[in-house]
């Protein structure tokens, strides 16, 4: 039985890696995922373009700028002298944000009186916008925390004569700790997200294609009156494609470490034994669509059908508890979530199987039903 299947191990290579279209999948998904999402896609905001619009012209709102100017996070790169041109500044994109200070704001600041500075934000970005604004409205907190203590020094200091002096005033100071990825790079959220894109993406399109190939140019009827069995053709077609899900899945993780310097602080062995897990789902699914495709567009279309929406669901790029609660009961039906949550907890928070058993569990269940139900409807057709 082996010999047979290990023959058909070594046709699906041969015939894999000489085919154009089969090499451009193993090598296109990859590098083109990883160019996006390890350079161009980037959701850090740094070098905030500001613009400044001062109709005050006071000590008090050129020390608010100077603020601005010495934080890392802010570049001012244009003036406004008006309404309008503010406006137009948005309008074109030139900056992602205005920070106008109205008249009359040096003098209510002298004189103690509530005041306000308003930040104008881009808002066609929404996830920038909110970034800049909490950005801006930390600058401004901290001044306003500033003139409010010494407003109150300077009202102990009037009342030295007739009572003690209170030498220290008193606050809460909030001290922020980010744990797993203390420097907030997206780079190092996204990069080990594409492990779990291109093992599926590849997986599922070579082992439809490889199979359709064979109904398609007429040879499965030739295969199949020699002494090969269905469990022997299935084992021939899907072994040589979990060995490059395999092989592929070490080598983002080489380049995820080396060129991307993304961290792997938890356990390569969990990381490999849940890819395997993963595995059986993946060919699994590219052995049914095999089966209810003729040709190989329809395979590659019955491919791309299952995989949007299992990626869009997976929370590669959009958080699950943010979706509407009946799509999140949906995400249970989908192996890629498990595996997104493992190879990120892996990477990012070192975290072992004491953690990840039940999505551990629940891949394996995935694919073994799968795989099962898969083989069966592949044995009935052949049949």
């Amino acid at each position: 039985m082996w010999e047979r299947v290990m023959e058909i191990v070594r046709k699906e290579f041969r015939q894999t890696l000489r085919e154009p279209r089969m090499r451009g999948i193993l090598i296109g998904p990859p590098l083109l995922q990883m160019i996006v999402f390890g350079f161009a896609v980037n959701l850090d905001v740094t070098q905030v373009r500001l613009g400044w619009m001062d109709l005050d012209h006071s000590v008090e709102s050129n020390e608010i700028r100077q603020r601005f100017v010495s934080n890392r996070t802010f570049i001012i790169t244009a003036e406004a002298g008006s309404e309008r041109e503010a406006q137009d500044l948005l309008d074109r994109g030139a900056v992602q944000g205005v920070v106008r200070i109205a008249p009359g704001f040096g003098a209510d600041t002298r004189g103690s009186r509530q005041t306000e500075i308003q930040v104008l934000l881009d808002g066609a970005n929404s996830n920038t916008a909110a970034i800049v604004g909490n950005y801006a409205a930390a600058v401004i907190a901290t001044r306003n925390k500033e003139l409010l203590m010494a407003q109150q020094t300077r009202k102990l200091v009037g009342r030295t004569q007739n009572g003690p002096i209170l030498l220290r005033i008193p606050s809460v100071q909030p001290e922020r700790r980010v744990w797993f990825n203390p420097e907030l790079k997206s780079r190092n959220y996204f990069v080990p997200g594409i492990i779990v894109n291109i093992i599926t993406l590849v997986t599922l399109m070579l082992t439809a294609l490889s199979i359709v190939r064979e109904k398609e140019i007429g040879t499965m009827e030739q295969i199949m009156v020699t002494p090969i069995r269905p469990i022997e053709l299935m084992l021939g077609k899907t072994i040589p494609f979990a060995l490059i899900g395999f092989l592929q899945m070490n080598l983002v993780t080489l380049i995820a470490m080396t060129v991307f310097r993304v961290p792997l602080n938890g356990s390569y062995f969990l990381l490999a034994a849940a890819s395997c897990l993963f595995l059986l789902s993946t060919l699994g699914a590219g052995l049914f669509m095999s089966t209810i495709s003729d040709t190989q567009q329809q395979a590659m279309m019955a491919t791309f059908f299952f995989f949007q929406p299992a990626f869009m669901l997976s929370g590669f790029a959009f958080p699950l508890r943010n979706m509407p609660e009946v799509v999140q009961w949906i995400t249970y039906l989908n192996p890629l979530r498990y595996f997104m949550e493992i190879v990120r907890g892996v990477f990012l928070k070192g975290s072992g199987l004491d953690v990840l058993w039940s999505q551990m569990l629940m891949l394996g269940v995935f694919g073994v039903t799968i795989l099962f139900l898969s083989a069966q409807r592949f044995h009935k057709r052949l049949d």
